[in-house]
């Protein structure tokens, strides 16, 4: 044993959440006890964040590739052509545990993870969005964490100098021991210009990069690996402490050095630090590493091996170089002020080994660190899937009171209180921003190309049936990017899910997989790159299914695209997708939930082939500058779209009656049917032009007709009374910063 490492017991073992046949298998691998610090390695190599053991069968049956993908899933992220040499890099990530526990540093590092993840690539990071998932309003905790997450991620961003362009914030009781914080970033680069993390060449300085090393984060990513219980407050000191000033200093410091072609590889000290990365960066390569820990830059004193091979101090990078360039190299990071220590180099040997103090360690062989990481076949089964229809039997409340209610709830009202707090127009660049269908950024030095941006999941649906629900993840958000006249290019995915050893919970996971897929096969829309976190769960209660999909779009022409707001009076609203039956599905819907207090029934269906259809002819009529504002349907159905476009746009319409009845009104215009987009022409309502499109939408078998017309200042749906502009923005505009401004 190696001085002043504490001896191996069950209950060690346990405490590193290493199962017993986990235990046994290290024991074979290596054919003796290993030391403390091998333990922590192993727990930190092979726990569910870092190695996805239970997912990773199911996970390789995702479409990755297609003609635009360079870099797929297995890097730092994933790489996608966007033309004239240039690529978009992107990926999402989750940051839930860290957030519940200290919900500003949780929030704040997981926005620093992903942007290092970005610029790791080489990429400069152009936007980012998050998706936020609270607890009920009324619980104890919710308003702090709101305020935390949120002050959080603007206080990161804001600083670091990228714009956050979209994103989600809901609510709902299933989240109030769990919370959900998933970022995403983007980066332009050079397509022929990207960094990968594949170390090459033998006896090559293995360098680190940023920040000093301290003891913040020690044991994270095995943290987020675990069921949290009542000792939650305990594990406060497994969060991390971010410095955006930092980070930003090595994002410049970084793609300096890349010009100076003394990078061969390079990767971001994320969960689990400088383990991971040497790990992985070796692996790759099939080459060995060697680590001398008294060459690691520190912040405190008398850190042992164990702390600094698993802490997750942050702004660090780990990076093999060209020898040669070493000094040229260190000058660039001396000029930024930051650290730069050549802390071991590259063997022949396929041997992790980290010296201490002049002794060894740890000794273990690297490829079956990550490729010998357990891999399970966990028991699931198909969740019961929901009656298709539900019967809203009782008195239904008058279509504008409904609607006056519903977009002022917490599930709809404005989100303008979180993204006000964030900077969406650093950089210059950003030309759509929060409270739209997506975030879209012009590609800086190009005079007409754009980018768009969302981020979308449903988690009643996936709860109600995993597979419909993990389809319309995928076409919703394809739906978002398409609305805004982009070609949908590639997705990325955060899977967010309880705890994977019940039966029903991997099921749920299996079959939402099985879903993304599907659509993502369907709608030419690959994953890149993406992250799974699981045991999302307290005291054995878990988080609804929240499988976040967040897609990339590109404009050719960004004077084509498409708002969501009402841009100029008198112009023929029209639905376009509808099927014949359309606004009969109520099963899942916010409506029968707020005032039917059903939560039952199917998600609405989500078809492939047709929502395929409908969206490439929407995005044609875009790019023809046919529409004047469109908007896709989906929480709260028609309605809430119609109120969302008149509120962006500051200008009402009028609706025709839709049906005859209470209820069938209802179902018209709350109903959550998929594959709809609202939108205005500019041609005039019975205008040749106006007829020849129609025509063209009945050719490809879609449903397409005017609903209504723009004007005036009052949104008029139906017979209901006319609701003013003025007491619709009030109602909108005021749950939000209500809710926050409670004692």
């Amino acid at each position: 044993m190696i001085p002043n490492e504490p001896p191996i017991t069950a209950d060690l073992v346990d405490a590193h959440g290493i199962k017993p046949d986990e235990y046994q298998k290290i024991l074979d691998l290596i054919g003796r006890e290993p030391s403390f610090t091998e333990l922590g390695i192993f727990s930190a190599m092979w726990n569910e964040h870092c190695s996805y053991k239970s997912s990773k069968r199911w996970l390789k049956t995702l479409p990755t590739t297609g003609p635009r993908v360079i870099q797929g899933p297995g890097e730092n992220a994933g790489v996608v052509d966007i033309g004239d040499g240039q690529a978009v890099v992107f990926k999402m990530e989750s940051h839930n545990h860290p957030s519940y526990i200290e919900p500003y540093q949780g929030a704040a590092t997981g926005v620093g993870g992903i942007l290092r993840d970005i610029f790791t690539m080489g990429a400069r990071p152009i936007a980012a969005m998050n998706a936020l998932r609270f607890g009920a309003p009324e619980h104890e905790k919710t308003r702090h964490l709101v305020s935390g997450v949120v002050a959080g991620v603007g206080g990161y961003g804001n600083s670091f100098g990228v714009p956050t362009v979209g994103g989600e914030v809901e609510f709902d009781a299933r989240y109030n021991g769990n919370i959900l914080v998933n970022a995403f970033a983007a980066g332009l680069a050079d397509a022929d210009k990207i960094f990968y993390s594949e170390a090459k060449g033998v006896g090559l300085p293995v360098v680190y990069l940023g920040a000093k090393t301290g003891r913040d984060g020690v044991g994270g990513a095995t943290m987020a690996s675990a069921e949290f219980g009542d000792d939650i407050d305990q594990k406060r000191p497994t969060v991390q402490v971010g410095d955006p000033f930092t980070e930003k200093r090595l994002l410049d410091a970084c793609l300096e050095l890349m010009q100076t072609g003394a990078v061969i590889a390079i990767q971001d000290m994320g969960a689990a630090g400088l383990t991971c990365s040497a790990v992985e960066m070796g692996a790759k390569g099939n080459l060995g590493i060697e680590l001398d820990l008294d060459c690691v830059p520190v912040r405190e004193e008398n850190m042992t091996a164990y702390e600094m091979m698993l802490s997750e101090s942050q702004e660090r990078m780990l990076m093999v170089l060209h020898p040669e360039k070493e000094s040229e190299a260190r000058a660039v990071f001396e000029k930024w002020e930051l650290d730069f220590a050549t802390v071991g180099k590259t063997t022949d040997d396929l041997k992790f080994r980290v010296i201490w103090h002049g002794t060894e360690v740890a000794n273990l062989p690297i490829k079956e660190l990550g490729d010998e990481a357990p891999e399970y076949d966990r028991p699931w089964k198909v969740p019961a899937r929901p009656v298709d229809e539900i019967e809203l039997v009782g008195e239904h409340p008058g279509i504008a009171d409904a609607l006056l209610q519903m977009i002022g709830s917490p599930a709809l009202s404005s989100r303008r209180w979180v993204y006000e707090q964030y900077d969406t127009l650093i950089q210059g660049n950003s030309l759509q921003t929060p409270g739209g269908d997506a975030g879209v950024v012009r590609v800086d030095g190009h005079p007409t190309k754009a980018l768009a941006f969302s981020s979308d999941v449903t988690p009643r649906y996936c709860e109600a049936d995993p597979f419909e629900g993990g389809k319309q993840a995928v076409a919703e958000c394809w739906r978002n990017l398409t609305a805004t006249g982009a070609e949908p290019l590639a997705a990325t995915d955060n899977l967010n899910f309880g705890n994977p050893e019940k039966r029903q919970i991997m099921g749920q996971l299996v079959m939402a997989i099985k879903g993304i897929g599907e659509a993502c096969e369907a709608l030419d829309f690959p994953i890149v790159s993406g992250n799974v976190s699981l045991y999302n769960e307290t005291n054995g209660v878990g988080i609804l299914p929240t499988p976040t999909i967040a897609g990339v779009g590109l404009i050719p022409d960004h004077a084509q695209m498409a708002r969501i707001g009402f841009a100029a009076e008198d112009q023929p609203i029209l639905l376009a997708g509808a099927l014949p039956n359309w606004g009969s599905h109520l099963g899942q819907s916010l409506y029968a939930r707020k005032f039917f207090d059903r939560a039952d029934g199917a998600p609405p269906p989500v078809d492939l082939e047709f929502e395929r259809t409908v969206g490439d002819f929407v995005r044609t009529l875009i790019r023809e500058g046919h529409v004047g504002a469109c908007h896709d349907c989906s929480d709260g159905g028609l309605a809430i779209a119609l109120a969302e476009m008149a509120l962006a746009g500051n200008m009402g319409a009028t609706i025709h009656d839709l049906d005859s009845t209470d209820a069938s009104r209802a179902a018209r215009f709350f109903g959550e049917d998929q594959a709809r987009y609202v939108l205005t022409l500019n041609a005039p309502a019975g205008s040749p032009a106006f007829e020849v499109i129609l025509k063209r939408a009945f050719d490809l078998g879609i449903h397409m007709s005017q609903i209504g017309t723009t004007g005036g200042q009052s949104l008029k749906l139906g017979e209901a009374r006319a609701i003013s502009l003025g007491e619709l923005r009030t109602a909108h505009e005021g749950w939000f910063p209500t809710f926050m401004a409670a004692e």
